[in-house]
């Protein structure tokens, strides 16, 4: 098994196609807690925190990491949670960058 959280994104080349189902399921299972949708075009999560000042520390230094890797999620953010959803948009799916991330964003969590 890969440990996606030593990788960084890259460029999806012009006519890259997505990622098949079972990849992406061979992927999920590096990244605990997190879902695919059931065209396993998406991958999504939901991180809950104690208050708003977690969540918004969390918000941060997902940026963070977004921002490093060039590749953002989209967002669901409320007091103590954060939903996090990422597709790569470039070829309508999911892509190894889309796991990278996530796996990276656990990461983030693991002391909570």
């Amino acid at each position: 098994m890969t440990d996606l959280t030593r990788k960084s994104c890259q460029p999806c080349a012009p006519g890259t196609p997505p990622l098949s189902s079972e990849q992406a399921t061979g992927l999920l299972a590096q990244t605990p807690g997190w879902s695919l949708n059931d065209a396993a075009t998406e991958l999504s999560r939901t991180f809950k925190f104690k208050n708003y000042h977690e969540t918004m520390a969390f918000v941060n230094a997902q940026a963070w990491v977004a921002h490093r890797e060039d590749h953002h999620p989209d967002l669901e953010v409320g007091y103590n949670r954060c939903r996090v959803r990422f597709s790569t948009h470039s070829i309508k799916g999911l892509s190894e960058n889309d796991f990278i991330c996530a796996a990276k964003l656990n990461d983030l969590t693991a002391v909570y």
